[in-house]
């Protein structure tokens, strides 16, 4: 690794004027009127809103948590005209692997606070020092502290293209990438990059869907066709997706006024109430309020809209690609994957977990993530 005069380091620092301003506007809540049993049939429930409003105000600790982001160097940097916020944690052991790890939607950099000891310090973790990374943990352009985000075009690839360039700027040669949800597809745009040195992809997620050619279908096995049903629950709920795909900058209005309208929006942090999530209140809240404090869920959504009007034609990955599908997640449909990623070469899957895995068990994704990489 080698150090460059463009990249300047970065505090956590939340004005006490905004955290005053966010309690005051969560004593102001005022909840729509119920659906009939109050359930999470029609979206977030106010039984569940209530709750957690009261243990933001009462029992949340924003210093607290803002302290477990400054226990690891953040640092800023600008790439094709935007900030970029990201961790950098280089391991002590010589020869480590450099990772890139790529944060969700509604996610961010939080992700992977508890990840990222395991892996830059394995042997501290009960580990092996032949399983060591450098971990790079960055903000997506628009989320977070890499705001505001400054011009339209933001897209999967050009993001890819950005965190290249990161990669390139801190002294890597060569790496590998990590993600989930966003996180995921920016994993496999690198891929399909492949820019020199990228040592692989490993992912929550491949979302590959059918094409329409009943063909597809021969491979597909009873496990298969669950999955098959499982993404149409998934899409049932998902109707964010095509709020923001179409308007994002309406809807984004009255999440960026209510904090309670934030954490409403960000359902998908309980997988849309199903009761499956394992995702804490504390880290919910968290994510939220950090979406909250920088503002950042319009461009955030925007990403949808660029994503849909990119035009941009499907193509195949050839980097060596592993998946790990958790139980209570979106569940990637292997014959679907095969035939857009041809180099799959490491597939698990886990009985517990959802969306969140890097939330909800960390050390399972820590210990695929060395599986994968020590195989490569």
């Amino acid at each position: 690794m080698t150090t460059n005069e463009s990249i300047r380091p970065f505090t956590v620092d939340i004005a006490q004027a905004d955290l005053d301003d966010l309690l005051a506007r969560l004593a102001r809540t005022r909840l729509p009127e119920p659906a009939p049993g109050d359930n999470w049939d029609l979206g977030t429930p106010n039984h569940y809103l209530r709750e957690m409003v009261d243990h933001w105000q009462q029992g949340f600790d924003w210093r607290e948590q803002e302290a477990r982001m400054n226990a690891f160097p953040h640092y800023l940097t600008e790439i094709d005209g935007q900030t970029v916020h990201f961790i950098h944690v280089p391991s002590k052991v010589e020869g480590a692997t450099p990772l890139l790890l790529l944060h969700t939607y509604p996610g961010s950099f939080v992700d992977f606070l508890d990840m990222i000891g395991p892996l830059t310090d394995p042997v501290a973790y009960g580990g092996s020092a032949d399983d060591a990374f450098s971990v790079v943990v960055p903000s997506m352009p628009g989320f977070g502290f890499s705001t505001p985000l400054v011009d339209r075009g933001w897209t999967m690839a050009r993001v890819a293209r950005t965190y290249d360039t990161l990669m390139r700027r801190l002294g890597y040669s060569s790496y590998g990438t990590h993600g989930s949800d966003g996180g995921a597809m920016v994993s496999r745009e690198l891929g399909l990059l492949n820019p020199e040195g990228f040592l692989g992809l490993h992912v929550l997620q491949l979302f590959s869907f059918p094409s329409g050619d009943p063909a597809e279908f021969e491979k597909f096995t009873p496990e298969d066709y669950a999955a098959l049903e499982h993404l149409k629950w998934f899409q049932s709920v998902g109707g964010y997706n095509a709020i923001n795909a179409t308007r994002p900058q309406t809807v984004a209005v009255g999440i960026s006024d209510s904090p309670v309208g934030q954490l409403a929006w960000n359902e998908l942090f309980n997988n849309f109430g199903d009761g499956t999530s394992l995702v804490s209140r504390d880290q919910i809240l968290t994510e939220v309020s950090l979406y909250w404090f920088t503002n950042s869920s319009a461009a955030a959504g925007r990403y949808h809209y660029e994503e849909a009007h990119a035009g941009t034609e499907p193509q195949i990955n050839h980097a060596p690609t592993g998946v790990a599908v958790f139980t209570d997640d979106f569940k990637t449909i292997r014959p679907l994957a095969d035939r857009d990623n041809t180099n799959i070469v490491h597939w698990s899957k886990f009985d517990k977990g959802g969306h969140y895995a890097t939330l909800e068990c960390p050390d399972e994704v820590t210990n695929d993530l060395r599986t994968f990489f020590r195989n490569l």
